[in-house]
């Protein structure tokens, strides 16, 4: 039995994902009904939207006190949006929380390479929430 067919009977969604020029891997999601690109990164402990895209998902935001880190960047400003509905083609949840910053740096990384901005990172607080399953031979992952 194949991966695909196993954790498919286990009623997991699959979501295929691209694979950009710097080794990331892409895919397409809602935020409250608008889409966006989003890296999946397993190294980021939180999910994340640039500030620049706030609007752009119809984003609430509130203080925080979370300082950012990552991809060279430390000690960066947030700000938490809560309660949002996230959507992958037919597979939702309607509570999802993420830590808004600012996202240029990454972009700027990706820009050189030719491949076009990010709208966010969605990290391992998503992934071990929903139980994700990374297919990395067939470029996709799973979601419970």
């Amino acid at each position: 039995m194949q991966l695909r067919e196993f954790i498919e009977a286990q009623e997991f969604y699959r979501v295929p994902l691209k694979m950009l020029a710097t080794g990331h891997y892409l895919f397409s999601a809602k935020i409250n009904g608008v889409l966006g690109d989003f890296i999946l990164d397993t190294g980021a402990s939180t999910s994340c939207v640039g500030f620049t895209d706030s609007a752009h998902f119809l984003l609430i935001s509130e203080e925080s006190i979370i300082k950012a880190a990552g991809a060279g960047a430390v000690n960066m400003e947030t700000m938490l949006s809560r309660g949002n509905v996230f959507s992958i083609k037919n597979w939702k949840i309607k509570n999802m929380d993420f830590v808004l910053f600012d996202l240029s740096h990454v972009n700027e990384a990706l820009s050189q390479v030719n491949e076009k901005p990010v709208h966010g990172i969605i990290g391992a607080d998503f992934l071990k929430q929903h139980r994700a399953v990374i297919d990395y031979g067939r470029n996709c992952f799973y979601l419970k």
